[in-house]
């Protein structure tokens, strides 16, 4: 196989594992009714002048499928932590029991939960466009290879690329049926 061709499907298949990367990213921050460390994980909390991530000034942990504690690593924080979370907007109510904060995570109504998964499928749709894009990217490139390239290399290269583009909207679909019945079970 020529290496201009090569070059092209790699360029690809990084474009498209960019994509998936993404999508699991953004599916983390999307509840799904119980409780985990990662939906503070947008939480800043001013830590002498400067804004610093919850997790690098407390520990997050969560006892049980309803509770968020976070342990600071200096008492003094408490307020400070208790300020980040309400800044955040997350929905939740902390409460500072004077050597901890503990969140509880309320269920998810099952309005809540449909939002959610619309939600999940709009990321996934997102990554899939991005999928495509990388596509068309490298469809454009090959079609842009001169004529030191033969006709039948071109054309394979292209079934290729829809190979390639065809696994990654399989991926894609499977982490979102995994992440809407993690949404949907109660």
């Amino acid at each position: 196989m020529n290496e201009d061709i090569q070059f092209i499907l790699d360029t690809a298949k990084e474009a498209m594992t960019n994509a998936v990367k993404h999508l699991e990213k953004q599916l983390v921050n999307i509840r799904a009714g119980k409780a985990s460390p990662s939906m503070l994980g947008s939480v800043m909390v001013e830590y002498y002048g400067t804004q610093t991530p919850l997790n690098q000034v407390a520990n997050v942990n969560t006892p049980d499928g309803r509770t968020i504690t976070v342990q600071p690593w200096e008492k003094s924080m408490l307020q400070e932590i208790e300020r980040g979370i309400m800044i955040a907007n997350l929905g939740f109510n902390p409460m500072n029991n004077g050597e901890s904060i503990i969140i509880n995570v309320p269920p998810l109504t099952e309005e809540r939960r449909r939002d959610l998964a619309k939600q999940a499928k709009a990321e996934a749709e997102e990554a899939k466009i991005s999928v495509r894009a990388a596509r068309k990217d490298a469809n454009n490139d090959i079609k842009k290879l001169g004529d030191d390239v033969s006709e039948d290399l071109k054309s394979n290269a292209e079934i290729d690329v829809q190979e390639i583009t065809d696994k990654f909207i399989d991926k894609i679909d499977g982490i979102f049926e995994i992440k809407e019945k993690e949404i949907m079970t109660v």
